[in-house]
């Protein structure tokens, strides 16, 4: 039924009861803490992996340990995803919930005390399970408990928490790693500071108090229990239901926008928040006179060119470089923000399939602009800081709208699991792309984003064979 008349009479935020905004507020906290977990380790592993090692940070070994850890993240969240999406159409969202979050944050606890680089490709694995899960879930159960003319909007600020989970991991790091004195005060103690880290993830699991006491099962799933106790063909967390005819063309779609959203973030979208790094870098090398050797140079003349350009980036220069890393990431981290938020607001205007067209051929744009115009041209720091905000909008902005679409896209006995499928096994076929990308491929990360841009032009594509759930209830 349309929400129509009740949109005009009241916006998206009036007469929301305090315990809907205590649903969004944890909700969002189990994903701030989620992707808090996730990153911990990216930020922090040019320091655990050679630690486990005991090799330089240089060697080849520490990538390939990294890549390893980085594509079991991403199985193990297509695991957790379809597990604990089934698990919470069958015991309740916010046992489910719990289970997650004490699932992530006590495996990244345990992560601290790895002792060889395959413990902690295991316990990634582990953590991302919890992570997989817990959006699903929290996803599902925001836009259960919420109006039909709140829903959109709501399920934008929840998966737009994601950027406090980030900054957060990095902030973590730099504080724990990045500060000289109090790595050596840990050292000192037998403790390296990266450990400390990880074992900083089991705060989280403080979280699991608030939801046992405050969260109860939404009402839309107490009554698909109770159809389901009465009816046999109801049954609760059925992943064979998403491919059934009336719910396979919503699973195909739902799955395809979720890879193409998450293959273009690894591959395109965390390079370009590098922009400002990389001119800060060429200034520098410019300003040192140093000039890059041909194809037909010597090995020995290449290897005294990579240790000046070593020295001339870790010298005097290596403030204004980092300086330039720190204004990349909060511009694009901006941007990425105010188009998660806005994404629900946009798609109440123009449709879901509107909405996800506009920002899938907005990001190919964009990713034109900056990757194959003014990088190459090395366009002005004020160019590029003016394309950042806009470039992490589009690229990243699109990714609130799995929490706002795929809820809507299944009745509520598989609607957790529908929506832990459709966004987690977007993470199997980006782990797949990227492992036979490191096979096939050695490319610069521009040539990348060029080769994968119109991976975004597919997504749009591909929507236009969605339903369209604006304004609609809730399947029961």
């Amino acid at each position: 039924m349309s929400d129509v008349s009740n949109k005009t009479e009241l916006k998206w935020y009036e007469g929301i009861s305090s315990y809907q905004w205590m649903v969004l507020l944890i909700a969002s906290l189990g994903w701030v803490f989620d992707v808090f977990e996730g990153q911990i380790f990216v930020a922090s592993m040019r320091d655990a992996m050679p630690a486990l090692l005991n090799v330089a940070p240089e060697d080849a070994s520490v990538s390939s340990w990294n890549n390893i850890a980085f594509g079991f993240f991403l199985f193990g969240g297509a695991v957790g995803g379809v597990l604990f999406g089934i698990l919470s159409d069958r015991i309740g969202r916010s046992k489910t919930m719990i289970i997650t979050i004490l699932f992530y944050s006590l495996f990244t606890c345990a992560s601290s005390f790895s002792q060889a680089p395959w413990q902690m490709v295991a316990l990634r694995f582990l953590v991302a399970m919890g992570v997989g899960g817990e959006w699903a879930v929290a996803a599902a159960m925001v836009a259960e408990v919420m109006p039909t003319r709140s829903r959109s909007v709501m399920g934008s600020i929840f998966h737009a928490s994601s950027v406090f989970g980030t900054l957060l991991a990095a902030a973590t790091v730099a504080t724990l790693i990045g500060n000289e004195s109090i790595n050596a005060w840990f050292l000192d103690r037998g403790w390296e500071a990266w450990r400390v880290g990880f074992a900083i993830g089991v705060l989280p699991a403080l979280l699991t108090l608030l939801i046992r006491w405050k969260l109860r099962e939404p009402d839309s799933w107490k009554a698909a229990k109770e159809q389901a106790a009465q009816d046999p063909n109801q049954k609760m967390g059925q992943l064979s239901e998403l491919f059934s005819s009336e719910n396979l063309r919503a699973t195909i779609v739902g799955v395809s926008l979720s890879t193409v959203g998450l293959v273009t973030f690894w591959g395109i979208h965390i390079y370009g928040k590098n922009a400002l790094l990389r001119r800060a870098q060429a200034d520098a090398l410019v300003a040192a006179e140093l000039i890059p050797p041909g194809e037909q140079a010597t090995a020995e003349e290449k290897t005294t060119y990579d240790v000046q350009k070593k020295a001339v980036l870790n010298g005097p220069a290596a403030a204004t470089i980092k300086r330039a890393e720190m204004m990349s990431m909060v511009l694009n981290t901006i941007g990425g923000g105010l188009g998660l938020v806005l994404f629900g607001w946009i798609s109440d205007r123009i449709g879901r399939k509107g909405a996800f067209v506009l920002y899938h051929v907005a990001a190919f744009a964009v990713v034109i602009l900056l990757f194959q115009i003014l990088l190459p041209s090395n366009a002005s720091a004020t160019a590029l800081a003016v394309c950042l905000p806009v470039f992490g909008f589009f690229t990243l902005g699109m990714h609130a709208g799995y929490a706002v679409y795929f809820p809507e896209l299944y009745p509520t006995r598989v609607r957790g699991t529908g929506t832990g499928f459709c966004f987690n096994f977007g993470r199997l076929g980006t782990g797949i792309a990227f492992v036979s990308f490191g096979i096939l491929y050695k490319m610069t990360p521009e040539s990348q984003a060029l080769l994968l841009a119109p991976l975004y032009l597919l997504g749009a594509v591909i929507v236009l064979f969605g339903r369209e759930t604006r304004g609609v209830e809730l399947q029961q």
